[in-house]
């Protein structure tokens, strides 16, 4: 069976050694701050110092990966005889998979005798971290490409995203709520669970009234959708609440006796979006 390469991107939210020990390589996408000259990758800006900067007021805007970033990541590859599996960023929210199929099929000419397959898992943040994991179990276990591909493809709806929001601006300027909800949801003390639907695309689903009660949400949805709730793998991902989202693995590991895998940083490239505050809780479920 000949060797192949498990890429993926840097919305996926894992940290660059748990990528390495994974034997996956990752291509950033930028981000830049209104104020500043020069973009920064996921990894380029301590993450406490990120989102301070947002608390402050700082507005920060993000870049895909255009198809020349993925050629340069996938030729050394190539040129060293190995296929490619390349599991990307939802299409529904980023044009970066699209880039990552054009940059293959370009190099795929030069390189006939080479795979490269690409898969859009309609995910994001540490979901997509979640199935690029549990991808990469699957090739340890002796998984051809074709087979990899093929469980990306069959597990991507199964995988759940979940997560409330400590402040609604940042999803009114990326058009999720409109100015008035964002309003009167600071008033009220609104916190929305939102999730990553069929098409890839975040959806407003619950208004919770106030932060405990958005993160009993989350452990609930678990308990709702959950494939196997004692014994599967979970991933949480925040943004710079670390106490909080320990407190949510607290919560199932109480009422369902699973332990979280890991826990991890909103990366600039997804908390551009959803601020700080945010607690997201990733898994497999029957369905989305």
């Amino acid at each position: 069976m000949k060797d192949y390469v498990i890429v993926t991107d840097s919305s996926c939210d894992l940290m660059p050694d748990f990528l390495a020990q994974c034997d996956v390589i990752s291509v950033p996408l930028t981000v830049k701050f209104d104020e500043d000259q020069e973009s920064f990758g996921n990894y380029d800006m301590p993450f406490n110092q990120f989102y301070d900067r947002m608390r402050k007021g700082s507005v920060a805007k993000t870049s895909a990966v255009n198809v020349e970033s993925f050629k340069q990541a996938f030729l050394p590859l190539l040129k060293a005889g190995r296929d490619i599996l390349y599991i990307g960023f939802s299409s529904g929210l980023s044009t970066t998979v699209n880039s990552g199929a054009m940059a293959a099929a370009e190099l795929m000419e030069e390189f006939p005798e080479c795979k490269i397959v690409t898969a859009d898992t309609l995910s994001a943040s540490a979901g997509l971290g979640l199935l690029v994991y549990l991808t990469v179990q699957k090739k340890k276990n002796g998984a051809s490409l074709e087979q990899a591909a093929k469980f990306v493809e069959d597990t991507r709806m199964k995988i759940c995203h979940w997560f409330t929001v400590d402040d609604l601006v940042y999803l009114k300027r990326g058009g999720r709520v409109s100015a008035t909800a964002a309003f009167f949801g600071g008033v009220l003390n609104i916190k929305p669970v939102l999730h990553v639907d069929n098409d890839g695309h975040l959806i407003n689903m619950i208004k919770a009234r106030g932060r405990k009660a958005s993160i009993k949400v989350l452990a609930d949805k678990y308990g709702e959708l959950a494939l196997d709730r004692q014994n599967g793998t979970v991933f949480i991902s925040h943004g710079d609440c670390l106490d909080e989202a320990k407190q949510l693995a607290e919560q199932l590991k109480d009422r369902y006796g699973v332990k979280v895998r890991l826990i991890s940083y909103i990366g600039p490239v997804i908390g551009s979006h959803s601020g700080p505050g945010t607690i997201a809780l990733f898994f497999v479920g029957r369905e989305r």
